[in-house]
Protein backbone atom coordinates (compact mmCIF):
# COMPACT_ATOMS: atom_id res chain seq x y z
CA UNK A 1 0.00 0.00 0.00
CA UNK A 2 1.30 3.46 -0.82
CA UNK A 3 1.12 6.55 1.39
CA UNK A 4 -1.16 9.08 -0.26
CA UNK A 5 -2.78 12.42 0.50
CA UNK A 6 -6.28 11.19 -0.33
CA UNK A 7 -8.04 7.86 -0.73
CA UNK A 8 -8.12 6.34 -4.24
CA UNK A 9 -11.44 4.60 -3.47
CA UNK A 10 -14.32 5.53 -1.17
CA UNK A 11 -13.51 2.74 1.31
CA UNK A 12 -10.50 0.49 1.90
CA UNK A 13 -10.81 -3.28 1.73
CA UNK A 14 -11.10 -4.61 5.26
CA UNK A 15 -10.60 -7.98 6.96
CA UNK A 16 -13.65 -10.19 7.27
CA UNK A 17 -15.53 -9.75 10.54
CA UNK A 18 -13.39 -6.85 11.75
CA UNK A 19 -15.18 -5.15 14.65
CA UNK A 20 -15.55 -1.37 14.70
CA UNK A 21 -15.26 1.00 17.62
CA UNK A 22 -14.81 4.63 18.64
CA UNK A 23 -13.06 5.89 21.76
CA UNK A 24 -13.06 8.66 24.36
CA UNK A 25 -11.57 9.20 27.83
CA UNK A 26 -13.28 10.42 30.99
CA UNK A 27 -11.21 13.52 31.82
CA UNK A 28 -11.33 14.65 28.20
CA UNK A 29 -15.10 14.53 27.74
CA UNK A 30 -16.99 14.30 31.03
CA UNK A 31 -16.63 17.81 32.42
CA UNK A 32 -18.43 18.25 35.74
CA UNK A 33 -15.19 18.16 37.69
CA UNK A 34 -16.90 19.09 40.96
CA UNK A 35 -20.09 17.04 40.53
CA UNK A 36 -21.38 14.43 42.95
CA UNK A 37 -18.34 14.14 45.16
CA UNK A 38 -15.76 13.52 42.44
CA UNK A 39 -12.22 13.71 43.81
CA UNK A 40 -9.20 15.45 42.32
CA UNK A 41 -6.86 13.74 39.91
CA UNK A 42 -3.34 14.67 38.84
CA UNK A 43 -4.89 16.22 35.74
CA UNK A 44 -6.98 18.61 37.84
CA UNK A 45 -3.77 19.82 39.45
CA UNK A 46 -1.99 19.99 36.10
CA UNK A 47 -4.60 22.11 34.32
CA UNK A 48 -4.90 24.40 37.34
CA UNK A 49 -1.17 25.14 37.19
CA UNK A 50 -0.61 28.34 35.15
CA UNK A 51 1.24 27.74 31.89
CA UNK A 52 0.70 23.98 31.81
CA UNK A 53 -2.07 23.96 29.16
CA UNK A 54 -1.43 25.64 25.82
CA UNK A 55 -4.67 27.64 25.68
CA UNK A 56 -5.15 27.83 29.46
CA UNK A 57 -8.40 25.86 29.17
CA UNK A 58 -9.65 23.64 32.00
CA UNK A 59 -11.71 20.89 30.28
CA UNK A 60 -14.94 22.64 31.27
CA UNK A 61 -17.54 22.20 30.03
CA UNK A 62 -16.20 20.57 26.84
CA UNK A 63 -18.54 17.82 25.65
CA UNK A 64 -20.00 17.64 29.20
CA UNK A 65 -20.65 13.93 28.75
CA UNK A 66 -21.40 13.55 32.44
CA UNK A 67 -24.69 15.31 31.68
CA UNK A 68 -24.92 14.45 27.96
CA UNK A 69 -24.10 10.75 27.82
CA UNK A 70 -27.40 9.99 26.08
CA UNK A 71 -26.28 12.23 23.21
CA UNK A 72 -23.06 10.25 22.91
CA UNK A 73 -24.90 6.93 22.90
CA UNK A 74 -27.25 8.19 20.18
CA UNK A 75 -24.24 9.14 18.04
CA UNK A 76 -22.67 5.71 18.56
CA UNK A 77 -25.90 4.00 17.59
CA UNK A 78 -26.10 6.16 14.48
CA UNK A 79 -22.51 5.26 13.57
CA UNK A 80 -23.29 1.56 13.86
CA UNK A 81 -20.17 0.69 15.85
CA UNK A 82 -19.91 -2.66 17.57
CA UNK A 83 -18.25 -1.28 20.70
CA UNK A 84 -17.58 1.95 22.55
CA UNK A 85 -14.26 2.44 24.28
CA UNK A 86 -14.74 4.92 27.13
CA UNK A 87 -12.83 5.27 30.39
CA UNK A 88 -13.95 5.16 33.98
CA UNK A 89 -12.66 7.98 36.14
CA UNK A 90 -10.88 6.59 39.18
CA UNK A 91 -11.67 9.75 41.18
CA UNK A 92 -15.38 9.59 40.35
CA UNK A 93 -15.56 6.04 41.65
CA UNK A 94 -13.06 6.31 44.53
CA UNK A 95 -12.46 10.02 45.21
CA UNK A 96 -9.36 9.58 47.38
CA UNK A 97 -7.93 6.52 45.65
CA UNK A 98 -8.74 4.21 48.54
CA UNK A 99 -11.70 3.19 50.64
CA UNK A 100 -15.39 3.07 49.82
CA UNK A 101 -16.78 3.87 46.39
CA UNK A 102 -18.87 6.92 45.59
CA UNK A 103 -22.44 5.74 44.91
CA UNK A 104 -23.05 8.73 42.61
CA UNK A 105 -19.89 8.05 40.61
CA UNK A 106 -20.73 4.40 40.11
CA UNK A 107 -24.32 5.31 39.23
CA UNK A 108 -23.12 7.42 36.28
CA UNK A 109 -21.24 4.50 34.72
CA UNK A 110 -24.05 2.13 35.60
CA UNK A 111 -26.46 4.29 33.57
CA UNK A 112 -23.99 4.63 30.70
CA UNK A 113 -23.52 0.86 30.47
CA UNK A 114 -27.27 0.30 30.44
CA UNK A 115 -27.79 2.97 27.77
CA UNK A 116 -25.12 1.41 25.56
CA UNK A 117 -26.55 -2.09 25.89
CA UNK A 118 -30.04 -0.80 25.12
CA UNK A 119 -28.64 0.83 21.95
CA UNK A 120 -26.96 -2.40 20.84
CA UNK A 121 -23.43 -1.09 21.52
CA UNK A 122 -21.05 -3.23 23.59
CA UNK A 123 -19.44 -1.26 26.45
CA UNK A 124 -15.64 -1.60 26.43
CA UNK A 125 -14.33 0.51 29.32
CA UNK A 126 -10.78 1.45 30.22
CA UNK A 127 -10.08 1.37 33.95
CA UNK A 128 -7.23 3.90 33.89
CA UNK A 129 -6.81 6.70 31.38
CA UNK A 130 -4.38 8.90 33.34
CA UNK A 131 -6.60 10.27 36.15
CA UNK A 132 -4.54 9.16 39.18
CA UNK A 133 -5.99 10.46 42.49
CA UNK A 134 -3.89 13.33 43.87
CA UNK A 135 -3.73 11.62 47.26
CA UNK A 136 -1.81 8.73 45.68
CA UNK A 137 0.48 11.06 43.75
CA UNK A 138 1.32 12.78 47.03
CA UNK A 139 2.53 9.39 48.27
CA UNK A 140 4.74 8.80 45.23
CA UNK A 141 2.20 8.12 42.49
CA UNK A 142 3.27 5.48 39.98
CA UNK A 143 6.81 5.68 41.36
CA UNK A 144 5.42 3.89 44.42
CA UNK A 145 4.46 0.23 44.46
CA UNK A 146 1.48 1.05 46.68
CA UNK A 147 -0.34 2.61 43.70
CA UNK A 148 -0.53 -0.80 42.02
CA UNK A 149 -2.17 -2.24 45.13
CA UNK A 150 -4.64 0.64 45.32
CA UNK A 151 -5.44 0.12 41.63
CA UNK A 152 -6.28 -3.51 42.35
CA UNK A 153 -8.74 -2.38 45.04
CA UNK A 154 -10.32 0.11 42.63
CA UNK A 155 -10.55 -2.57 39.92
CA UNK A 156 -12.42 -4.89 42.27
CA UNK A 157 -14.92 -2.14 43.11
CA UNK A 158 -15.67 -1.42 39.46
CA UNK A 159 -15.80 -5.09 38.48
CA UNK A 160 -18.23 -5.84 41.31
CA UNK A 161 -20.51 -3.01 40.20
CA UNK A 162 -20.43 -3.49 36.42
CA UNK A 163 -19.10 -6.99 35.79
CA UNK A 164 -22.58 -8.48 35.51
CA UNK A 165 -23.02 -6.55 32.23
CA UNK A 166 -19.52 -5.53 31.12
CA UNK A 167 -17.51 -8.45 29.77
CA UNK A 168 -14.69 -6.66 27.90
CA UNK A 169 -12.10 -4.40 29.56
CA UNK A 170 -8.96 -2.38 28.99
CA UNK A 171 -6.78 -2.08 32.08
CA UNK A 172 -4.22 0.73 31.64
CA UNK A 173 -4.02 3.22 28.77
CA UNK A 174 -0.63 4.22 27.38
CA UNK A 175 1.67 3.65 30.35
CA UNK A 176 4.47 4.95 28.10
CA UNK A 177 2.88 8.39 28.01
CA UNK A 178 2.44 8.50 31.77
CA UNK A 179 6.03 7.38 32.38
CA UNK A 180 7.93 9.28 29.69
CA UNK A 181 5.82 12.42 29.28
CA UNK A 182 4.37 12.59 32.78
CA UNK A 183 7.26 11.53 35.01
CA UNK A 184 10.33 11.85 32.75
CA UNK A 185 9.98 15.18 30.94
CA UNK A 186 6.93 16.81 32.51
CA UNK A 187 4.85 17.48 29.39
CA UNK A 188 1.84 15.70 30.92
CA UNK A 189 0.53 15.21 34.44
CA UNK A 190 1.95 14.90 37.02
CA UNK A 191 4.55 17.18 35.42
CA UNK A 192 7.66 15.54 36.89
CA UNK A 193 11.08 15.83 35.18
CA UNK A 194 12.97 12.78 36.37
CA UNK A 195 14.36 11.50 33.05
CA UNK A 196 15.43 7.84 33.48
CA UNK A 197 14.65 7.98 37.21
CA UNK A 198 11.00 7.91 36.07
CA UNK A 199 11.19 4.28 34.98
CA UNK A 200 9.95 2.64 38.20
CA UNK A 201 6.59 4.08 37.10
CA UNK A 202 6.72 1.65 34.16
CA UNK A 203 6.95 -1.38 36.41
CA UNK A 204 4.24 -0.27 38.80
CA UNK A 205 1.77 0.49 36.01
CA UNK A 206 2.42 -2.88 34.40
CA UNK A 207 2.06 -4.57 37.78
CA UNK A 208 -1.29 -2.78 38.19
CA UNK A 209 -2.29 -4.12 34.77
CA UNK A 210 -1.41 -7.68 35.79
CA UNK A 211 -3.32 -7.42 39.06
CA UNK A 212 -6.36 -6.08 37.17
CA UNK A 213 -6.35 -8.89 34.58
CA UNK A 214 -6.71 -11.50 37.29
CA UNK A 215 -9.39 -9.58 39.19
CA UNK A 216 -11.49 -8.92 36.10
CA UNK A 217 -11.33 -12.57 35.05
CA UNK A 218 -12.43 -13.54 38.56
CA UNK A 219 -15.49 -11.35 38.01
CA UNK A 220 -16.42 -13.10 34.77
CA UNK A 221 -14.68 -10.95 32.15
CA UNK A 222 -14.56 -12.51 28.71
CA UNK A 223 -11.64 -10.42 27.42
CA UNK A 224 -9.08 -8.19 29.12
CA UNK A 225 -6.00 -6.42 27.77
CA UNK A 226 -3.77 -3.37 28.00
CA UNK A 227 -3.67 -0.46 25.52
CA UNK A 228 -0.06 0.43 24.78
CA UNK A 229 0.98 3.35 22.61
CA UNK A 230 3.38 2.16 19.91
CA UNK A 231 5.30 3.69 17.04
CA UNK A 232 7.40 2.39 14.16
CA UNK A 233 10.93 3.67 14.80
CA UNK A 234 13.42 4.34 12.02
CA UNK A 235 16.90 5.93 12.22
CA UNK A 236 17.40 9.29 10.55
CA UNK A 237 20.37 7.87 8.61
CA UNK A 238 22.47 4.74 8.24
CA UNK A 239 25.14 6.08 10.58
CA UNK A 240 26.03 3.93 13.57
CA UNK A 241 25.13 6.78 15.92
CA UNK A 242 21.62 7.20 14.48
CA UNK A 243 21.03 3.46 14.40
CA UNK A 244 22.05 3.15 18.06
CA UNK A 245 19.81 6.09 18.99
CA UNK A 246 16.85 4.54 17.17
CA UNK A 247 17.50 1.21 18.90
CA UNK A 248 17.44 2.90 22.31
CA UNK A 249 14.29 4.86 21.51
CA UNK A 250 12.52 1.71 20.32
CA UNK A 251 13.67 -0.02 23.50
CA UNK A 252 12.23 2.61 25.80
CA UNK A 253 9.06 3.46 23.85
CA UNK A 254 8.01 0.05 22.53
CA UNK A 255 9.80 -2.97 23.97
CA UNK A 256 9.96 -1.77 27.59
CA UNK A 257 6.15 -1.86 27.65
CA UNK A 258 5.38 -4.77 25.32
CA UNK A 259 8.01 -7.34 26.31
CA UNK A 260 6.95 -7.76 29.96
CA UNK A 261 3.28 -8.25 29.05
CA UNK A 262 3.95 -10.57 26.11
CA UNK A 263 7.07 -12.48 27.23
CA UNK A 264 7.22 -12.11 31.01
CA UNK A 265 10.61 -10.37 30.95
CA UNK A 266 11.94 -6.87 30.50
CA UNK A 267 14.39 -6.19 27.68
CA UNK A 268 18.03 -5.62 28.63
CA UNK A 269 18.18 -2.07 30.01
CA UNK A 270 21.91 -2.05 30.72
CA UNK A 271 22.52 0.53 27.99
CA UNK A 272 20.29 2.95 29.91
CA UNK A 273 21.86 2.20 33.28
CA UNK A 274 18.43 1.35 34.69
CA UNK A 275 17.35 -1.31 37.17
CA UNK A 276 13.64 -1.71 37.81
CA UNK A 277 12.17 -2.51 41.27
CA UNK A 278 11.02 -6.04 40.44
CA UNK A 279 9.87 -8.23 43.34
CA UNK A 280 9.40 -11.98 43.37
CA UNK A 281 6.40 -13.08 41.28
CA UNK A 282 5.95 -9.61 39.74
CA UNK A 283 6.78 -10.75 36.24
CA UNK A 284 4.39 -13.68 36.48
CA UNK A 285 1.65 -11.24 37.43
CA UNK A 286 2.49 -8.79 34.63
CA UNK A 287 2.47 -11.60 32.05
CA UNK A 288 -0.90 -12.98 33.21
CA UNK A 289 -2.42 -14.12 29.95
CA UNK A 290 -4.27 -11.30 28.22
CA UNK A 291 -7.10 -12.01 25.81
CA UNK A 292 -5.95 -9.34 23.36
CA UNK A 293 -3.18 -6.78 22.95
CA UNK A 294 -4.25 -3.17 22.42
CA UNK A 295 -2.19 -1.02 20.05
CA UNK A 296 -2.63 2.75 20.04
CA UNK A 297 -0.92 3.98 16.87
CA UNK A 298 -0.74 7.48 15.41
CA UNK A 299 2.52 7.93 13.52
CA UNK A 300 6.02 6.61 12.88
CA UNK A 301 9.03 8.17 14.60
CA UNK A 302 12.36 9.11 13.02
CA UNK A 303 15.23 9.24 15.50
CA UNK A 304 18.70 10.76 15.32
CA UNK A 305 21.58 10.70 17.77
CA UNK A 306 21.38 13.54 20.27
CA UNK A 307 24.13 16.17 20.42
CA UNK A 308 26.98 15.44 22.78
CA UNK A 309 26.09 16.34 26.35
CA UNK A 310 22.32 16.03 25.86
CA UNK A 311 20.40 14.52 28.81
CA UNK A 312 19.11 11.62 26.67
CA UNK A 313 20.89 9.89 23.77
CA UNK A 314 18.22 10.37 21.08
CA UNK A 315 16.21 13.13 19.45
CA UNK A 316 13.09 12.96 17.30
CA UNK A 317 13.38 14.60 13.87
CA UNK A 318 10.91 15.09 10.99
CA UNK A 319 10.23 12.08 8.78
CA UNK A 320 11.47 12.95 5.28
CA UNK A 321 8.78 13.32 2.63
CA UNK A 322 5.84 12.78 4.98
CA UNK A 323 2.81 15.02 5.36
CA UNK A 324 1.77 15.67 8.95
CA UNK A 325 -1.27 16.22 11.15
CA UNK A 326 -2.23 19.36 13.05
CA UNK A 327 0.30 18.48 15.73
CA UNK A 328 3.09 19.40 13.33
CA UNK A 329 5.98 17.72 11.55
CA UNK A 330 6.75 15.33 14.41
CA UNK A 331 3.35 13.69 13.82
CA UNK A 332 3.98 12.42 10.26
CA UNK A 333 1.31 10.62 8.25
CA UNK A 334 2.63 7.33 6.94
CA UNK A 335 0.02 4.52 7.11
CA UNK A 336 2.46 1.85 5.92
CA UNK A 337 4.32 2.30 9.23
CA UNK A 338 1.34 0.71 10.99
CA UNK A 339 1.59 -2.31 8.70
CA UNK A 340 5.31 -2.53 9.40
CA UNK A 341 4.78 -2.36 13.15
CA UNK A 342 2.10 -5.05 13.17
CA UNK A 343 4.12 -7.46 11.01
CA UNK A 344 7.19 -6.91 13.21
CA UNK A 345 5.15 -7.56 16.38
CA UNK A 346 3.90 -10.87 14.98
CA UNK A 347 7.46 -11.92 14.17
CA UNK A 348 8.87 -10.73 17.51
CA UNK A 349 6.30 -12.19 19.91
CA UNK A 350 5.57 -15.89 19.58
CA UNK A 351 2.57 -15.74 21.91
CA UNK A 352 1.07 -12.53 20.56
CA UNK A 353 -2.69 -12.62 21.19
CA UNK A 354 -5.25 -11.07 18.89
CA UNK A 355 -4.51 -7.39 18.32
CA UNK A 356 -7.04 -4.61 18.76
CA UNK A 357 -6.22 -1.23 17.28
CA UNK A 358 -7.34 0.56 20.43
CA UNK A 359 -6.72 4.10 19.13
CA UNK A 360 -5.98 5.58 15.72
CA UNK A 361 -6.86 9.03 14.47
CA UNK A 362 -5.65 12.51 13.58
CA UNK A 363 -6.18 16.14 14.51
CA UNK A 364 -6.37 18.96 12.00
CA UNK A 365 -7.05 22.71 12.36
CA UNK A 366 -10.81 23.29 12.61
CA UNK A 367 -12.98 26.18 13.83
CA UNK A 368 -14.29 26.41 17.37
CA UNK A 369 -17.85 26.96 16.13
CA UNK A 370 -19.70 25.64 13.11
CA UNK A 371 -23.17 25.84 11.60
CA UNK A 372 -22.78 22.82 9.28
CA UNK A 373 -20.78 19.63 8.98
CA UNK A 374 -17.03 20.17 8.54
CA UNK A 375 -15.66 18.67 5.32
CA UNK A 376 -12.68 17.04 7.05
CA UNK A 377 -11.33 15.18 4.03
CA UNK A 378 -7.80 15.12 5.51
CA UNK A 379 -9.09 13.02 8.40
CA UNK A 380 -10.97 10.75 6.01
CA UNK A 381 -7.76 10.22 4.03
CA UNK A 382 -5.86 9.46 7.24
CA UNK A 383 -8.45 6.91 8.41
CA UNK A 384 -8.72 5.36 4.95
CA UNK A 385 -4.96 4.89 4.82
CA UNK A 386 -4.62 3.40 8.28
CA UNK A 387 -7.58 1.03 7.98
CA UNK A 388 -6.03 -0.10 4.70
CA UNK A 389 -2.74 -0.57 6.56
CA UNK A 390 -4.49 -2.87 9.02
CA UNK A 391 -5.90 -4.85 6.10
CA UNK A 392 -2.40 -5.17 4.62
CA UNK A 393 -1.09 -6.57 7.92
CA UNK A 394 -3.96 -9.07 8.12
CA UNK A 395 -3.10 -10.28 4.63
CA UNK A 396 0.43 -10.91 5.96
CA UNK A 397 -0.94 -13.14 8.69
CA UNK A 398 -1.41 -10.72 11.60
CA UNK A 399 -4.60 -11.29 13.55
CA UNK A 400 -6.42 -7.99 14.12
CA UNK A 401 -9.93 -8.27 15.53
CA UNK A 402 -10.99 -4.65 16.00
CA UNK A 403 -10.31 -1.10 14.84
CA UNK A 404 -10.99 1.93 17.03
CA UNK A 405 -11.14 5.55 15.90
CA UNK A 406 -9.79 8.21 18.22
CA UNK A 407 -12.00 10.02 18.83
CA UNK A 408 -15.77 10.01 18.77
CA UNK A 409 -15.81 13.64 19.95
CA UNK A 410 -13.60 16.68 19.85
CA UNK A 411 -12.30 16.83 23.40
CA UNK A 412 -9.83 18.35 25.83
CA UNK A 413 -6.52 17.30 24.32
CA UNK A 414 -4.48 17.23 27.52
CA UNK A 415 -1.64 19.81 27.57
CA UNK A 416 -2.87 21.16 24.20
CA UNK A 417 -6.26 22.00 25.67
CA UNK A 418 -8.89 22.62 23.01
CA UNK A 419 -6.37 23.55 20.29
CA UNK A 420 -6.35 20.06 18.73
CA UNK A 421 -9.48 18.36 17.39
CA UNK A 422 -9.54 14.60 16.78
CA UNK A 423 -13.28 14.01 16.70
CA UNK A 424 -15.59 12.50 14.15
CA UNK A 425 -18.03 14.89 15.81
CA UNK A 426 -17.34 18.61 16.23
CA UNK A 427 -18.00 19.89 19.75
CA UNK A 428 -18.49 23.54 20.67
CA UNK A 429 -16.45 23.56 23.86
CA UNK A 430 -18.60 26.27 25.44
CA UNK A 431 -22.11 25.09 24.55
CA UNK A 432 -21.26 21.36 24.21
CA UNK A 433 -23.26 21.27 20.96
CA UNK A 434 -22.36 18.28 18.82
CA UNK A 435 -22.16 18.43 14.99
CA UNK A 436 -21.07 15.31 13.10
CA UNK A 437 -18.33 15.91 10.51
CA UNK A 438 -17.98 14.40 7.05
CA UNK A 439 -15.68 11.77 8.59
CA UNK A 440 -18.54 10.62 10.83
CA UNK A 441 -20.68 9.87 7.79
CA UNK A 442 -17.73 8.25 6.00
CA UNK A 443 -17.04 5.95 8.95
CA UNK A 444 -20.77 5.13 9.25
CA UNK A 445 -20.94 4.13 5.60
CA UNK A 446 -17.71 2.14 5.84
CA UNK A 447 -19.09 0.13 8.75
CA UNK A 448 -22.39 -0.41 6.92
CA UNK A 449 -20.53 -1.54 3.77
CA UNK A 450 -18.84 -4.36 5.71
CA UNK A 451 -22.18 -5.79 6.79
CA UNK A 452 -23.96 -5.90 3.46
Amino acid sequence: MTDIAGPPHPYPSVPHRLRWSAATAAFQIEGARAADGRGRSIWDDFVDTPGSVLDASTAEPGPDSYHCSSDDVALLQQLGVDRYRFSISWVRVQPDGRGAASPAGLAYYDRLVDELLAAGVTPFPTLYHWDLPVSLEAEGGWLARESAERFAEYTAIVASALGDRVRHWYTINEPVSTSLQGYAIGELAPGRQLLFDSLPSVHHQLLAHGRAVSILHEHGAASVGIANNHTWVRPASDSDADREAAYLYDLIHNRLFADPVLTGAYPDLAALGVELPVHEADMEAIATASDFYGVNFYNPTTIAAAPEGAPVPFVQVPTPGAEHTGFGELWPIRPSALTDFLIDAKARYANLPAIIISENGASFPEPDRVDAAIDDRERIAYLHGHIGAVADAVREGVRVDEYTVWSLLDNFEWADGFTQRFGLVHVDQESSERTPKASFEWYRRLIASTRS
